[in-house]
């Protein structure tokens, strides 16, 4: 009885230690992204950075991983949700029917063609998925929404979100570069960056030398492919898992993921689109979500196997730069062709 009673103490001693060892991690890659250029890639993808540096050099205490899972998992989810107040679909929807057609059409490409090209070569089947989502529709907030709801690892997650977050890096680098031959006017560039680069951060980085016009354009269509997070993840959480299901050949329903925490999302989002939130809450919420997910990219870096990363990341990285080569082409040709 009392070696059970030890035990448990220290379970539940290495469960807080993994939970405060996550937001230490947090906080670190917080600071980190204080250095010029660290800032581009986001705070999150330097949690993940840092995570993977700490196990590896320095080890994960015994009964951790209960705690750094669940900083991993709910505090994930719990972020997510808490990102709905960012939208407010009245601005998105008086963006015009051409921005969320052109969002529509980039996403749908992006998933179709990179979790294809995955199959051809022999990718892991949810690392192309996530890898897709990622890309097409808003990087990391992408992958942690749909990953649940597929049953994705932490190896698949975190390479996919590594991989998307240095594709978005480089290309928002490009994009400033090529900008003087795109022959675009301020508002389609900003429209060809909101729609084509992969995290938020990628987008305001890229635009924002453009001046406030472009940087406008490009936030706004960028939340219109935010916004299509919700049916996307919906849509895949019910095909992926209503298809293992019959190859299961159990009943329709059972084993169906139901990724909740984006109703939430969407409430919020309702309710600031309502102005039922007040400016200074919606600030706290925001700050508040982002804390959560760095905590939580964190607590993926942590539970990553480094060995296993090095095999998954490069496919994700060659499938992932693929994807983003062909929706910049194609935003590019639609942009100018339909004339924003």
């Amino acid at each position: 009885m009392q070696v059970a009673v030890l035990q448990h103490k220290s379970f539940l001693h290495g469960s807080i230690r993994g939970l405060v060892l996550t937001m230490v991690v947090g906080v670190l890659a917080q600071n980190i992204i204080r250095i010029p250029l660290l800032s581009v890639p986001g705070p999150m993808v330097i949690a993940i950075l840092v995570g993977m540096a700490w196990r590896a050099l320095m080890g994960i205490p015994k009964y951790a991983n209960t705690g750094i899972n669940f900083a991993s998992k709910r505090f994930l989810r719990y972020g997510i949700v808490l990102m709905g107040v960012r939208l407010n679909l009245d601005a998105i929807f008086a963006t015009g029917p051409k921005i969320i057609l052109l969002d529509t059409l980039i996403i749908i490409m992006a998933v179709v063609i990179i979790y294809y090209l995955g199959r051809i070569l022999a990718v892991e089947e949810k690392l192309a998925l996530l890898t897709a989502v990622g890309t097409g529709i808003c990087g990391a907030a992408a992958v942690a929404a749909v990953a649940p709801t597929i049953k994705a690892n932490q190896d698949e997650t975190v390479a996919s979100v590594a991989s998307v977050a240095i594709l978005g890096t480089i290309g928002s680098i490009l994009y400033i570069l090529l900008k003087p031959f795109l022959g675009l006017s301020l508002d389609e560039y900003g429209i060809f960056v909101g729609a084509t680069l992969h995290e938020v951060a990628h987008v305001v980085a890229a635009s924002q030398p453009a001046g406030d016009s472009a940087a406008n354009m490009a936030i706004l269509t960028k939340l219109g492919r935010v916004a299509l997070l919700i049916p996307v993840t919906l849509g895949i959480s019910l095909w992926f898992n209503l298809r293992d299901a019959g190859k299961e050949q159990s009943a329709g329903s059972q084993g169906l993921t139901i990724p909740w925490f984006i109703f939430g999302f969407l409430g919020l989002s309702c309710l600031n689109t309502f102005g039922l939130i007040p400016h200074d809450l919606t600030s706290v919420m925001l700050h508040i979500s982002s804390l959560l997910m760095i905590i939580a990219m964190a607590g993926m870096g942590l539970s990553v196997d480094l060995v296993m990363f090095r095999r998954m990341g490069i496919k994700s990285l060659f499938i992932g730069f693929v994807g983003s080569l062909v929706i910049s082409v194609a935003g590019l040709l639609a942009i100018r062709t339909l004339h924003f």
